[in-house]
């Protein structure tokens, strides 16, 4: 490419402060160093973990910043001792690392990297080292990635190489919301055939987690959100009951128990809140029931009685869906692409990057599954 070695001049959304617009600015992207891959952002979901950092987090050390983390692209150009990806190869950005030789890579158990921007910067939710810069200041990467830029500069460790036919404004899904509610289901939660599950939140995420139960099997999948618009769309994923907490005069947990025999075998909470957290615990059934927390947050602390564990519950966390990333998201690509999962039923907007402020209103306001901003051909 002839961009190759050079610094690239581009159109990016900048969040220059919490709480604020963001702002259409041309930044400027570093070539890659050593182990590092530029990549040509093509498209980009538009995910609430973007939104829960502009007006939730809100720590003014992670800003500015371009956000973004659902993306799909093209490698521009690779740094030094970078051979697994060349020029052209169809890839998407990861939030998370895989290094494959820190104690978290080599444990099954975990999809944990110690590499990763999380280990020491998750309450900026960036590494402060940037490849990014604008008006002569650095940048941060939101979640190592930002995707909201025509370009980006990622290590290789944490981008993922599919296959070269895969619809990259569709398979950028996989880079964060469909992924992470699918695999809460099938591999944090372990869904079993024939067991009766609830889902808390019925965005993206959460849709996800509707479809991994039925893929697993689930005899049972309650659908549960205040917003009822959302429920027609959760049948398409599998859902086989429908609740609205607003529609009782009672905890949506012993709406659940009597609808059960005690309650679900596994719920899943895909919001990020922590009062629906501790639901989701009460509505699980005592003896085995299992309760997975799935929404991201970080500013308040969560509870429950004791009881709920010692009866023999099982309370855990998820995040990524519990996919070691770079193995993991190009088989979901080829499941997509095989149809054993869909992708098309949770986009309802297609829009431009600078359209990207509609799209943050539209997820505000609960309007959206997913927007995908189409950045660049």
């Amino acid at each position: 490419m002839a961009t190759a070695g050079k610094v690239i001049k581009c159109r990016a959304a900048v969040a220059w402060e919490p709480s604020a617009p963001l702002m259409m600015e041309e930044i400027e992207v570093a070539p890659p160093q050593e182990g590092e891959i530029r990549i040509k952002v093509v498209a980009t979901g538009v995910c609430h973990t973007d939104l829960y950092h502009l007006f939730e987090g809100k720590n003014k050390q992670g800003f500015p910043t371009v956000l973004g983390h659902e993306g799909a692209g093209v490698v521009e150009s690779v740094g030094p001792g970078v051979t697994d990806f060349k020029p052209g190869d169809k890839v998407i950005p990861l939030f998370i690392s895989q290094c494959g030789e820190c104690r978290f890579c080599k444990c099954p158990k975990t999809n944990l990297c110690d590499r990763n921007w999380t280990s020491n910067n998750h309450n900026i939710m960036s590494d402060p080292i940037t490849r990014l810069t604008c008006r002569g200041q650095p940048i941060l990467q939101f979640m190592g990635t930002s995707t909201f830029s025509e370009y980006t500069v990622m290590n290789q460790i944490a981008v993922a190489k599919i296959h070269d036919d895969a619809p990259l404004d569709r398979v950028c899904l996989l880079g964060c919301g469909i992924a992470t509610g699918y695999g809460a289901a099938v591999n944090t939660a372990g869904v079993t055939p024939g067991s009766v599950c609830a889902v808390f939140g019925l965005g993206a995420v959460g849709l996800a987690a509707v479809m991994g139960c039925k893929n697993a099997g689930a005899s049972r999948i309650f659908a549960v959100d205040i917003n009822e618009k959302k429920f027609e769309k959760a049948k398409i994923f599998g859902a086989t009951d429908f609740l609205n907490p607003k529609a009782y005069n009672k905890p949506i947990s012993e709406v659940l128990a009597e609808m059960t025999n005690g309650g679900v075998d596994f719920s899943l909470e895909c919001v990020g809140n922590t009062e629906v957290m501790r639901s989701a615990l009460e509505s699980c059934v005592k003896g085995w029931g299992v309760s997975v927390m799935v929404g991201w947050t970080d500013v308040k602390d969560f509870s429950a009685r004791p009881i709920q564990l010692i009866s023999g519950k099982t309370w855990k966390g998820s995040l990524f869906g519990g996919f070691k990333s770079k193995d993991s998201v190009p088989k979901l690509v080829k499941d997509y692409m095989s149809g054993k999962i869909k992708l098309d039923e949770f986009i309802t907007h297609n829009m431009s990057l600078e359209q990207v402020n509609d799209a943050i209103n539209l997820m505000k306001t609960g309007e959206c599954i997913r927007s995908i901003l189409n950045i660049s051909k």
